[in-house]
């Protein structure tokens, strides 16, 4: 990535958050990583930071350009004279080929290198997803062998992971050929950025930390119900091994030359959906603002930020962003996908419902909303005045952000809304559970009070699991639900803001390592498809550049 193209060359960038050289490890001239033990020295800047994030209504497929607000509005407070970071995930590589596109903001609103940070970037997700699949090859091998852990192959629950979209291998018999290819069993494949590995590497606080995690992290049942950990199979140190510079935050900048660490890549709708608690802390430590991002919607994202991330990490905010758009806002107003180009200020009004449904769960946690109406090319005014009138006669700030098409100047309203907020804030967020309560008693209350439901309905493996985790001495993990970003049911057809409906947990899965449950509600799957019309088909090299990546 030639110098040219980077607002400020990385080593500058380094210096003026403060970072030793010692600590930096570039790759190449638009990324480096940066050692997490800068968190060991003194902050240099006075005061505490103020963590800010920005999460979205119930989104388009397309998305509603949460990542391109959060970037806009870093670079609105950096023109505004405050010292800001970013901390934001990595893209995966899936969905960048699927019907996303890219994953790191857009117009000018976005990071650099774009092209690097969404294909390979310094390699975490290779990483990520090697570690993984070592410790499926070692368990496969343990079955092979003499299998002295006495493990199940009915009740083997690491399946293998891969960075890309192919449902092709979803549910797949592996073992197949004869005595010297193993023990045939069924497995299956899920996307990288769902892998525990990946959500331990994203909420460990160090290696250490790591290292015990991995270790605690079940693969397995025995014959007689007992867990089988990554310990036992003797794998924890070639997992460290592999993940040693996949531990270390990654440092890029907005196209502006803000900061910005990019580390880690769990979805929201089937994983928790946050950066790693290591980029947001180092994020903290050199900046007095870090601005970072949850998603898809706050009901998947945001939930999941709060009662897993910043409970496990001790993480509190100073203001709460949701980002609301009048296309999706059209959408939920009925009006069908083809058509949100036509004006229509009614169904603006229609789809009012989902955005104030997202602003109740925001206040659930005692946090105090500010609406960002990211405005695209064609919102006509009256459809805006719907939005500022409802906000308006609900109490809530609202700003009109236009950072895609003017950068950081199009989010100055947005930020001067969140620094006045956040000059007024003192009180911490309130949980909406505590870890402690029943595996029941925390789904029930994501359900009605986040997505509102009428009840949670449970299938017998759902009760078989609920069993086993209770057998196990784990109902006191947090729980994070897999449901559709699409809704805020687990019925993706649901739009707008659905009432007297019942969420199915299909199964729960125990990821003991990165601590906490994965709830798996609907027809919910870890390994997304490609789209009919994939991204991949327009992606091209041409005279050495690469094109298509949106």
């Amino acid at each position: 990535m030639p110098n040219a193209r980077l607002p400020v060359p990385i080593p500058a960038l380094a210096a003026s958050l403060g970072i030793p050289s010692v600590h930096l490890h570039l790759y190449g001239r638009g990324k480096a990583k940066v050692d997490p033990a800068i968190l060991k020295g003194p902050r240099l800047r006075e005061g505490a930071a103020r963590l800010v994030l920005v999460s979205a209504m119930t989104p388009t497929p397309a998305g509603e350009g949460k990542t391109t607000t959060t970037i806009g509005l870093g670079q609105a407070l950096a023109r505004l004279g405050r010292s800001v970071c970013l901390a934001l995930r990595e893209p995966s590589m899936g969905p960048c080929m699927g019907i996303k596109g890219g994953g790191t903001g857009g117009g000018r609103s976005h990071l650099v290198p774009s092209e690097d940070i969404i294909l390979h970037f310094t390699g975490d997700l290779h990483a990520v997803t090697s570690a993984h699949n070592l410790v499926a090859a070692m368990l496969d091998n343990h079955l092979h062998f003499d299998n002295t852990l006495e493990i199940d192959p009915r009740r083997v629950l690491w399946r293998r992971v891969m960075d890309m979209n192919d449902r092709a291998l979803r549910q797949i018999v592996i073992g197949l050929g004869g005595p010297m290819q193993g023990v045939p069993r069924e497995s299956g494949f899920d996307i990288t950025a769902t892998s525990e590995v990946m959500a331990m590497l994203c909420l460990a606080e160090g290696v250490e930390d790591m290292r015990a995690r991995v270790d605690r992290a079940i693969v397995a049942l025995t014959v007689g119900g007992a867990p089988v950990t990554i310990g036992q199979l003797g794998a924890t140190g070639a997992v460290l091994a592999l993940l040693r510079d996949a531990m270390m935050p990654n440092l890029v900048q907005s196209c502006e030359g803000v900061p910005a660490f990019v580390h880690g890549g769990p979805f929201a709708n089937i994983a928790h959906g946050c950066n790693s608690v290591l980029a947001t802390r180092c994020a903290l430590h050199l900046a007095d603002w870090c601005v970072t991002e949850a998603g898809f919607g706050f009901d998947l994202g945001g939930e999941k930020f709060f009662d897993i991330k910043c409970q496990s990490a001790g993480l509190d905010t100073a203001a709460v962003v949701c980002v609301a758009t009048v296309r999706a806002l059209k959408m939920h107003g009925g009006v069908p996908l083809k058509e949100l180009s036509a004006p229509d200020p009614e169904a603006v009004r229609r789809g009012l419902p989902n955005l104030e449904r997202h602003l109740d769960s925001i206040g659930v946690f005692g946090e105090r909303p500010i609406v960002a109406l990211n405005r695209f090319e064609g919102d006509q005014d009256d459809e805006i005045a719907v939005v500022k009138q409802r906000c308006n006669e609900l109490g809530v700030p609202l700003a009109v952000s236009r950072h895609f098409e003017r950068g950081g100047e199009g989010a100055m309203d947005l930020a001067r809304l969140v620094i006045a907020h956040a000059e007024q804030r003192s009180s911490p967020f309130t949980p909406l559970y505590t870890w402690e309560m029943g595996v029941r008693d925390k789904i029930r209350r994501i359900a009605t009070q986040i997505y509102g439901a009428k009840s949670v309905i449970y299938t017998s493996a759902a009760l078989k699991d609920l069993e086993t985790i209770d057998k196990l001495g784990l109902s006191g993990l947090p729980v994070c639900v897999a449901k559709t970003q699409k809704s805020l049911s687990d019925d993706p057809a649901r739009l707008g803001r659905p009432e007297n409906f019942k969420i199915t947990v299909r199964n729960i899965q125990i990821n003991a390592g990165a601590g906490f449950l994965v709830v798996l509600t609907g027809d919910i799957v870890r390994m997304p498809g490609l789209s009919r019309r994939p991204q991949a088909e327009e992606i091209d090299l041409v005279d050495g550049q690469i094109v298509g990546l949106t």
